[in-house]
């Protein structure tokens, strides 16, 4: 077919080779060993993976490129691609041609307007608040007839709180006044007989005022009311007291029992800390049977109590009040705390309900108490395994030494239940009636025996 590509067209003369680089040229870039591509290398240079300060246009793979090559030949490619430039603002166009929001500028671009949206608000208010100090006037100081708001709705005290049971019992415990010439001294009791002004305490809280020409003991009711106390009669031996007052209409405190208290159990302390008449402190019972010496506080007091432990708050002047359980019964009159600095730190102890009884209806009966004794005197030893009391004296006649007991003799146990110090000794004994007979294991010259002892009274 005729025309421009007919079979007949002229051919296009040969591609000719390209000429040799200059020697200038070769001189100048070509590498210095024959037979090598490429451009020589810079002096000092080396190839890099990166640009450095001696070898700054250098890679790994620079000698294989056609663009520093002096003999690579020229020829056509591809036509030239460019990567598109970013689009600026927040809106982009994809590869797709869609449009899509760009956050990251426009996060910004909203801080920004979010930032100087805040700092005028802020400059409007501050000139607004410094316009109307400047331009209010002060209101008055005083304002005559203010009544505030109160509340109609009534707050609930349910059946056995700690508030229902202080308002019960409070009435019942006294704070006792004792006056020695000058000195005085302050603590409590507690109405067991209303009937008759009976009210039980705590010996070495009046003891030293027994006997004593001009001392005085006055009982102070919750009422702020109060009356001149008289001594029926004390006991050394269980710290227990009892007072009697001629003042008619005394409510009468319940006393509960001291086997229905368990460890755990709630209870509220009532008395006069510290001279502070009835304060009301709770917590719970700690621990039970705990064996604790009375020093006695400077009175004749010389008595091992088998102790009812509690953690509620009690201070000297608390000392022959009240430990009531969740019914509101008195299960023992607060006697002794253990504390390093003389304050309380939830270590204090009560006689239990039980004994306390036993011992006020002796003392109202017939002025004085009376104990089952073994005659012995004993003290707290240990051998590292196993704990007792070792008995340093034996009272002649007593019985003690009619039972055949000896000093040096540990007793390790009565009736079967261990003992571990002379305090758990005493309260074991004294646990029993005179006349009863118990059974004392000892050991002696290393070795195990038993005795039976019938009990005195002292």
């Amino acid at each position: 077919m005729p025309g421009s590509f007919a079979g007949d067209r002229p051919l296009p003369p040969p591609r000719s080779q390209p000429a040799p680089p200059p020697e200038a040229v070769l001189r100048a870039f070509a590498p210095s060993a024959p037979g090598q591509r490429g451009l020589q290398e810079p002096p000092g240079g080396r190839p890099g993976r990166r640009r450095t300060a001696i070898g700054p246009w250098w890679k790994a793979d620079a000698r294989a490129d056609p663009w520093r090559d002096p003999y690579a030949p020229a020829g056509l490619a591809g036509p030239a691609v460019f990567e598109e430039p970013e689009q600026p603002g927040p809106v982009v166009v994809d590869a797709k041609g869609r449009r899509r929001l760009r956050l990251r500028d426009l996060s910004i671009r909203l801080s920004v307007l979010a930032l100087l949206a805040v700092l005028l608000v802020g400059l409007l208010g501050g000139a607004v608040g410094y316009w109307l100090t400047r331009t209010a006037d002060e209101t008055p100081l005083l304002a005559p007839g203010t009544q505030l708001n109160e509340t109609d709705e009534g707050i609930a005290r349910e059946p056995g709180s700690v508030s229902d049971i202080a308002a019960r019992v409070t009435p019942t415990v006294v704070s006792v006044e004792v006056r020695i010439g000058e000195a005085g001294a302050t603590g409590s009791g507690v109405v067991i007989d209303g009937a008759n002004g009976y009210i039980v305490t705590n010996n070495h809280v009046i003891s030293g005022a027994d006997g004593v020409e001009g001392a005085e003991i006055r009982a102070v009711f919750s009422d702020g009311s109060g009356s001149a106390a008289r001594i029926v009669g004390r006991d050394p031996a269980s710290d227990v007291a009892v007072l009697k007052v001629e003042k008619p209409g005394l409510v009468t405190a319940a006393l509960g029992d001291s086997d229905d208290v368990v460890v755990g159990d709630p209870v509220v302390a009532i008395g006069s800390p510290l001279g502070l008449a009835s304060t009301v402190t709770s917590g719970i019972v700690s621990a039970l049977d705990r064996p604790v010496r009375l020093s006695g506080e400077g009175s004749d007091t010389n008595a091992v109590i088998s102790a009812v432990q509690t953690d509620a708050p009690i201070n000297p002047g608390n000392s022959g009040g009240a430990l009531v359980d969740a019914a509101g019964q008195v299960i023992g009159i607060n006697t002794a705390i253990a504390s390093l600095g003389g304050g309380s730190v939830g270590l204090g102890f009560a006689i239990p309900i039980d004994t306390v009884r036993d011992i006020a209806e002796q003392l109202i009966g017939t002025g004085q108490a009376v104990h089952a004794s073994l005659g012995v005197n004993a003290r707290s030893v240990t051998d590292g395994t196993r704990d007792g009391a070792l008995v340093v004296n034996v009272e002649p006649g007593g019985a003690g030494a009619a039972a055949g007991i000896r000093e040096q003799d540990v007793v390790i146990a009565v009736d079967g239940a261990p003992v571990g110090s002379s305090e758990e000794l005493v309260v074991a004994v004294d646990a029993h009636e005179p006349g009863e007979t118990i059974t004392l294991e000892l050991i002696r010259n290393g070795s195990s025996t038993t005795v039976q002892a019938t009990l005195d009274a002292a």
